[in-house]
């Protein structure tokens, strides 16, 4: 058993509790936190394993007046289509795993840790075995309690987090979870698919003669120079992964790797383009439950197809729809025959050149902007969860030959692409945006080259090496019996 997780783990339930964001505090027990694979896993290996699922969604639309990204554009106006949060938990395969989607710009350090926590509660499990990924939308909540309580002090700047909400997004997480518990339905059988995705991503970060970063595509461009360079590295597929009753598909996750907005920052709440796409989906396919995924999309948006008109919403959301099909169409279900959940801890350092003292005065410099002085309240809330050694927990769902990795923050698609060539022999399907604590997690080379990524990466390039090998270490993984 690893003591800092146990640490940690400790930590998070005694503060959830005492603030009132869970309603009964966790239960504990032999449910400690693995970092390897469930001991009962490589017991079950023996023999297929027998599965059941039991999805599960609920609204975490943010109420009028509510912050947007971290507070940095306008706040929610209007709602354009709800927010969602939808997920399973898997059955049958030791301690019970729970898988969970957020239509939201991100949940970093405490907030990640809140949720991955109230959602082991309601599954009887413990939060290791609790993967929570979000889509990054950006006209949505952008979670960091901490950030929050640093940036409270201050009364002339805006919240960026309304806790209340947050509460009740945690508890309709644990009613649902309580609720499809009721009705489990079993698996006998699991497809994995991909298909292309035509014109939707690109890759923002334009290198010059010099080895330096001269431009960013970003998510929309109106600069006919952007539209004629070529798309650049991008992970140019779709995967699918569905799970079967019998010829009954009851449940799909899909992945692609792109920052998911085609425009944003008018306090219109909205799923975006990647989110319509999955609800249209959803609408043909009731008896089916769809989740989608953002793969390594940090340095990936639209900008080469996207123009931010009203227009191309539609566009791309019907694009991502047709690839979305066409993986569909391609799905072979095949017996489960094996099913386990690893996890690996990391803790990367962060920049040296960081000094919270010197941030706390940005904050409180009512001469800088919002954006000046929110900003560095995320760093300051890194910088401390550093000091107190909260690792990130990456984690990844085993069955049969594919390997579904949770990793954090907003990864370079160059990591995506390494998990595939590691585990040739395996579907390998990466969803990012887990705990956003480091924010963008750029490769070691991308930092002499600078860029809007590389300005706001908490972390020292050895980021790089240490999620490598916490992903080399999950796909190494990939029998319980290894």
């Amino acid at each position: 058993m690893n003591s800092q997780l146990r640490r940690h783990f400790l930590r998070q339930s005694a503060w959830l509790t005492s603030a009132g964001l869970l309603a009964r505090p966790l239960w504990l027990g032999a449910q400690e936190p693995q970092v390897v694979a469930d001991a009962q896993d490589t017991k079950a290996a023996t023999a297929p394993p027998s599965l059941k699922i039991a999805p599960f969604r609920f609204d975490v639309t943010p109420p009028l007046g509510h912050a947007l990204c971290g507070g940095w554009i306008k706040p929610v106006l209007a709602v354009d289509d709800p927010l969602e949060a939808i997920g399973y938990v898997l059955l049958g395969a030791g301690q019970p795993i729970v898988v969970c989607s957020v239509d939201w710009t991100g949940l970093l350090n405490e907030a990640h840790g809140a949720w991955c926590t109230a959602l082991a509660q309601a599954a009887g499990t413990t939060p290791q075995r609790v993967a929570v990924q979000c889509v990054h939308q950006h006209d949505a909540p952008f979670a960091c309690l901490e950030a929050q309580r640093i940036v409270a002090v201050h009364s002339d700047l805006p919240s960026m987090l309304d806790v209340d909400f947050f509460k009740r997004c945690l508890e309709a997480g644990q009613s649902a979870i309580e609720t499809a518990l009721t009705q489990p339905i079993e698996v006998t059988h699991i497809a994995c698919a991909q298909a292309a995705v035509d014109r939707v991503a690109s890759n923002r970060r334009l290198i010059n003669l010099q080895g330096r970063t001269s431009n960013m595509r970003g998510s929309a461009s109106r600069d006919p120079t952007h539209q004629r360079y070529p798309e650049g590295l991008i992970d140019p597929y779709l995967k699918s992964v569905a799970f079967y009753h019998g010829d009954r598909q009851v449940l799909a996750c899909h992945y692609y790797a792109c920052h998911p907005m085609s425009y944003y920052g008018r306090g219109q709440v909205s799923s975006d383009f990647c989110g319509l796409a999955r609800k249209r989906l959803q609408a043909e396919q009731p008896d089916c439950t769809h989740l989608y995924f953002n793969g390594c999309g940090g340095n990936i948006g639209a900008g080469r197809y996207n123009d931010a008109s009203e227009a191309m919403r539609p566009v791309l959301s019907d694009r991502m729809y047709q690839a979305l099909v066409a993986s569909q169409s391609q799905l072979q279900p095949q017996p489960v025959s094996a099913c386990h959940w690893t996890t690996q801890d990391i803790l990367p350092r962060p920049l040296e050149s960081w000094n919270e003292d010197d941030l706390l005065k940005q904050i409180a410099d009512a001469n800088r902007s919002v954006v000046d002085r929110n900003r560095p309240a995320y760093i300051v809330s890194w910088l401390r969860r550093f000091q107190q050694g909260t690792p990130i927990v990456l984690s990844a769902l085993h069955i049969n030959e594919a390997s579904l990795l949770h990793l954090p923050s907003e990864c370079f698609v160059e990591y995506q692409l390494r998990a595939q060539v590691a585990a040739p022999e395996r579907f390998v399907a990466c969803a990012a945006y887990g705990d956003g604590g480091p924010w963008y997690i750029p490769t070691r080379e991308a930092y002499p080259q600078g860029g809007y990524e590389v300005s706001v990466a908490w972390c020292d390039p050895e980021i790089d090496s240490t999620l490598s090998h916490g992903m080399a270490q999950l796909l190494a993984q990939t029998s319980s019996d290894s």
